[in-house]
């Protein structure tokens, strides 16, 4: 069983520059792949691989431009594998599995660098430090996260608000456990709360906290004070606003968007663990159509820093880790609408209606947990894990 860990890694400046050229060299490969391979096929309607595109890049271009001599600069095997993830992409996009390939710009900040294990030496682990080949030996924030007595496969740094990350992949054995399962669970997702479970407790929605409200005014500012700067720039008065002054209002805006977004992740992570540390036979959960809950202007924000999607994934992740079986109900199975009591479906149920109340069998109930006692006593359903 393979199993990443991610952790911060402190860097000197010099190893900065290195990194910064490698995911720079590596934005540029892919980009340059996608662009030829849109070409070819138009000429010959045929896909070329990108093994194909590596020889012609180091038999054919390089030696007929001198001036693309810094490519060779960084790590080979880094630009391998950009070459390689962009082949991926539009493999997936032949498999109808996502959109058709983009170029990625530089402020996205979604390159990695990747450095796979060639021999015993070039990429090692110790408690506070570790060796990354062509980087030498960098120092770990958090000291005794990454386990030292596993199986190293390949490690993958990556650049974002001004931090540096490293994520190593391991090959562990898995050891086999036996637990004690209690009843199912059923969960019921939304934006007034964040969840509701069928065993009663509620996790409430962190976006309503002091500190994210905190944090959400302070982006507020620091993205009007950058808005300004730039209409600045488009009108020619670059006098007193220079490129240093937006660079540093560039950086301010996405470190804080990189902690809204840790403090919702580790939120969501936080709820997920507590859901399973009570060790459920099963949780069920629905399939929300998010790109259409997105539709509305009026909710679309709340929905986005909800994310469910995340809290899917992990979710998957952490019980098919404790052997625990996630089900998901149908997209249209109507688990709010229906009476958890009798049965009977509500085809009126407004969503400003936070209290079920049953036309047949009188019964009163919170319309969230209403839908989480549904979920949990599904019959029909679809197996994720």
């Amino acid at each position: 069983m393979r199993k990443a860990y991610k952790t911060e890694i402190k860097v000197t400046q010099q190893q900065q520059n290195k990194i910064k050229r490698t995911i720079g060299t590596c934005r540029y490969i892919y980009n340059m792949y996608l662009a030829i391979q849109k070409e070819y096929y138009a000429e010959t309607e045929k896909f070329m691989s990108g093994y194909d595109f590596s020889k012609w890049l180091n038999n054919v271009y390089l030696p007929d431009h001198s001036n693309k001599q810094w490519i060779k600069e960084v790590s080979s095997k880094a630009v391998k594998q950009s070459i390689m993830n962009a082949e991926r992409a539009f493999k997936n996009f032949f498999k109808k599995q996502s959109q058709y390939p983009r170029f990625k710009k530089k402020g996205k900040q979604d390159v990695k660098a990747y450095f796979p294990k060639n021999n015993k030496t070039d990429l090692q682990v110790q408690r506070h430090r570790i060796k990354v080949p062509t980087l030498g030996w960098v120092r770990l924030k958090e000291y005794g996260y990454v386990p030292t007595d596993s199986n190293v496969k390949s490690c993958t740094v990556l650049e974002k608000a001004g931090r540096y990350y490293v994520s190593v992949l391991f090959e562990e054995d898995p050891t086999p456990e036996t637990y004690v399962y209690t009843e199912g669970i059923g969960i019921d997702l939304g934006v007034k709360e964040f969840a509701t479970v069928s065993n009663g407790e509620v996790f409430g929605n962190i976006n309503k906290s002091k500190r994210i409200r905190k944090f959400e005014r302070k982006l507020k500012r620091e993205q009007r004070k950058l808005s300004r700067k730039i209409l600045k720039r488009k009108r020619g008065e670059t006098a007193t606003e220079t490129r240093t002054n937006l660079d540093a209002n560039i950086l301010r805006v996405q470190k804080l968007h990189q902690r809204l977004s840790n403090i919702r992740l580790e939120y969501v992570k936080g709820v997920v663990n507590t859901l399973v540390k009570t060790k459920p036979e099963f949780i069920t959960i629905e399939n929300l159509n998010v790109k259409g809950m997105m539709k509305n202007r009026h909710l679309s924000k709340a929905i986005a820093h909800q994310t469910f999607y995340k809290f899917k994934e992990y979710l998957i992740r952490k019980c098919k880790q404790f052997g625990i079986e996630v089900r998901q109900a149908d997209r249209f199975y109507p688990s709010s609408k229906t009476c958890s009591h009798c049965g009977t479906v509500k085809k009126d149920l407004k969503l400003k209606d936070r209290t079920y109340v049953c036309s047949e069998c009188g019964a009163e109930i919170d319309r969230d947990f209403n839908a989480a006692v549904n979920l949990k006593m599904l019959e029909t359903y679809t197996v994720l894990t």
